[in-house]
């Protein structure tokens, strides 16, 4: 078999690591404010996190074809696709602010997840041209770029949401303005990219798995939980936070500060996730980021000082990194190449499916399941128990039954 040099794939991860920094940016950004603003928008406390349900929302709808024209066009026009719906969902919440107008937020967030449902696929992508020794190192880098991100989106938020002083829902409107020059940005920066086209499947070709075998595969299966685990309990979390910072009486610059200390902490192990996974096998990191999610509850759960939502955020963001790379580097070494369309889509579409029941249950927890910001963000960090007992439950099923292979 004649091993596949790596020189391709080591420029793609570079336009994917500078695209994850430049268009990542968003996400952080969206989750400071996209409650905040919410909060003042909605007609009921209770829909506050709904703009940042709909991005998840519009992630999940949008993965199974968006996976589909990747895997026709290939996967710059896809990527391309991400960032124009991105633009586009952007301008209309800008829009929507000036009017005040709940429907129209709603809906600009919708589309701001054809944008989010892109981006997921970035972590595929740098294993297109990948070999299997250097697939979870390219893996990692991609996530890492997400530092440069984590660093841009928080830091805007709180540079442009001064620019206007006022607490009205106008401050979050030059927010939405760079969220739109982010995407130019990255609809640029695609150019680059240089992964060939899938060929066209000739007659005879094998046609794979269909969907039921696939995920009725136990390797598959419980990588497909374990992903939409950590996902879905960080977002969980992370859509509260700014909530529960502002409404223990922060304000919105300390709400920033601590989503930046968590999306360092999401992306900062990637330089070294791909490593781990390599040395001690995929099924304990996976495990491990598993554990960390636990006790970023237990942390969460002994109040609502500052320094416990940095820490609970930071141990969050490790978690996420460590169950969720783990998971994707499972199910990359799961399936056949031309199965790839058909799982890539129908995981994230099952991801994001678990992501925006979180993002739902999340406001619902945190501003309607007590009296008291503290009360609600007590029943966010204990919503988390019985998923991670889920996953943990199935990982542990799939070591013992059978030897695991030292590598994903």
């Amino acid at each position: 078999m004649t091993a596949i040099d790596d020189t391709r794939a080591k420029q793609n991860v570079t336009v994917l690591v500078t695209a994850q920094a430049f268009l990542g940016s968003q996400m952080p950004m969206y989750f400071v404010i996209g409650g905040l603003a919410g909060q003042q928008l909605s007609p009921n406390a209770c829909l506050a996190t709904l703009p940042i349900s709909m991005i998840v929302f519009g992630s999940m709808t949008t993965a199974p074809w968006l996976s589909t024209v990747m895997q026709r066009l290939g996967r710059r026009s896809g990527f391309v696709t991400g960032a124009a719906g991105g633009m586009t969902g952007a301008a209309i919440c800008a829009y929507a602010l000036t009017v005040q107008s709940f429907g129209f937020f709603l809906l600009g967030s919708y589309l701001l997840g054809i944008y989010m449902s892109s981006q997921g696929f970035f972590r595929f992508a740098a294993t297109d041209t990948a070999s299997d020794e250097f697939r979870p190192k390219a893996i990692s880098y991609v996530m890492a770029g997400g530092l440069i991100s984590a660093i841009i989106g928080p830091q805007l938020v709180g540079m442009l949401t001064g620019v206007n002083g006022a607490a009205t829902v106008m401050r979050f409107f030059p927010v939405y303005v760079a969220a739109i020059v982010l995407n130019a940005i990255g609809m640029a920066l695609f150019a680059f990219l240089d992964i060939p086209k899938p060929p066209v499947p000739s007659v005879d070709a094998p046609k794979g798995r269909t969907r039921t075998q696939l995920l009725t595969t136990p390797r598959i299966a419980v990588a497909v939980i374990c992903g939409m685990v950590s996902y879905a309990l960080m977002n969980l979390v992370m859509t509260s936070t700014p909530l529960a910072v502002v409404g223990s009486g922060f304000d919105i610059v300390d709400a920033s500060h601590v989503v930046t200390g968590h999306v360092l902490a999401m992306y900062a192990p990637s330089f070294f996730t791909g490593h781990l996974i390599a040395r001690f096998g995929v099924e304990k990191i996976v495990g491990l980021g598993l554990a960390i999610l636990a006790l970023a509850g237990v942390v969460a759960l002994q109040g609502v000082d500052l320094n416990n939502f940095y820490i609970a955020l930071i141990l969050l963001g490790v978690g996420w990194n460590f169950g969720f790379i783990g998971a994707t580097s499972m199910l990359a070494g799961a399936h056949a190449p031309h199965e790839r369309g058909r799982m890539q889509g129908l995981n994230d579409l099952l991801v994001f499916g678990g992501v925006t029941f979180a993002s739902l249950a999340s406001g619902g927890l945190m501003n309607c399941s007590g009296g008291d910001p503290i009360q609600g963000w007590s029943a966010v960090n204990m919503a988390m128990i019985p998923f991670l007992v889920l996953a943990g439950g199935a990982l542990l099923w799939l070591m013992f039954r059978r030897p695991t292979p030292s590598h994903a």
